[in-house]
């Protein structure tokens, strides 16, 4: 967000608070002094993916019944610039892949050196990795992407990280061994249509629009590539984060369910979020969750018996307070 733009939705969250405040509403309990004014911006992801459609809809029941606060989702990059906007102090509420949020408190991978204070609030949903190529590429297996033209997402995108792992694990150097192109999911999206890429990694829940938008009646044209076989060898040097599914055949009505790999995404806050805050917007998961599955099926999945399930990542003590019941 520019900073005139930040500028202007504060004074908007400003006077809003203001009216929130005024007409004396009850339904919750406020906090003493809002947290930043009383401003909370979610740091989402690509326009036409899940995260985005999921944080719009997140920021809406915060606006709604956490009174003193007013929430804004914004279009970013995804996991990995959403974790330095969180950190840096831009975004209040970051949608991240564990695999990106666990490599950001170790301090390795992308943040090699630098462990980022950062806490979440629940694990929720998985990620299925959608890896799509043309069909008449004639690409059979993730090998064979050897020399093509590859979109493997957003700069710093958790997408970014899990395309590179697989085709490190398939026995391909990501910079040398493809003609890499880091792009949004819309821009993808639009390069594969015109054919100037062959393949494309998309790490996403179900269904994600802009996947959706483009296999949709193109089964002729395009193709999902199953990529579960090399799940040992991304295991064996980047741990138990991922797992394998199937993506099922009617989510974009394949001609076959996909074996693929999976990872879980987190919603994170930073260290420093006031316990009753990070408690309350914990709650608010959970107990307006049929309005988040309003904005996005993958809502549904939230899961208050496995939401603690963080490790690597540590659970905002506030968060972990909701959980014990207290």
């Amino acid at each position: 967000m520019s900073g005139q733009r930040r500028l202007v939705a504060l004074l908007t969250v400003g006077l809003l608070v203001g009216l929130t405040v005024g007409c004396g509403s009850t339904e919750e309990t406020a906090q003493p002094r809002p947290w930043h004014d009383g401003r909370i911006f979610l740091a989402t992801g690509n326009t036409t993916g899940v995260y985005y459609q999921l944080g719009g809809g997140y920021a809406d029941v915060i606006s709604r019944h956490l009174p003193g606060y007013e929430a804004r989702a914004e279009p970013t990059g995804a996991s990995g610039e959403n974790i330095t906007r969180l950190v840096e102090g831009d975004m209040e509420i970051a949608f991240s892949l564990a695999d990106t949020a666990a490599d950001a408190t170790a301090g390795r991978g992308a943040f090699a050196g630098r462990p980022q204070p950062v806490r979440a609030l629940a694990r929720v949903y998985s990620n299925y990795t959608h890896v799509i190529v043309r069909v008449d590429a004639e690409i059979t297996d993730l090998a064979a992407l050897r020399g093509k033209r590859v979109s493997t997402g957003s700069p710093k995108s958790g997408t970014d990280v899990i395309a590179g792992r697989l085709l490190s694990a398939a026995g391909l150097d990501p910079e040398r061994d493809v003609r890499r192109a880091r792009l949004s999911l819309p821009e993808t999206v639009a390069r594969m249509r015109a054919g100037t890429l062959d393949a494309m990694f998309f790490s996403g829940g179900l269904p994600t629009p802009g996947i959706a938008d483009l296999l949709n009646g193109a089964r002729d044209r395009f193709a999902l590539l199953p990529v579960a076989n090399l799940i040992e060898p991304l295991t064996a040097t980047h741990g138990s984060v991922y797992t394998t599914a199937e993506l099922p055949r009617k989510t974009y009505d394949s001609a076959a369910a996909t074996p693929t790999v999976t990872v879980a995404n987190v919603i994170l806050v930073s260290a420093d979020m006031p316990d009753q805050l990070a408690y309350d917007l914990t709650r608010l998961l959970f107990t307006y969750q049929a309005d988040l599955a309003a904005a996005h099926p993958e809502a549904r999945n939230f899961d208050r018996q496995s939401a603690s399930s963080t490790d690597p990542i540590p659970l905002h003590p506030g968060a972990a307070r909701y959980y014990q019941g207290s």
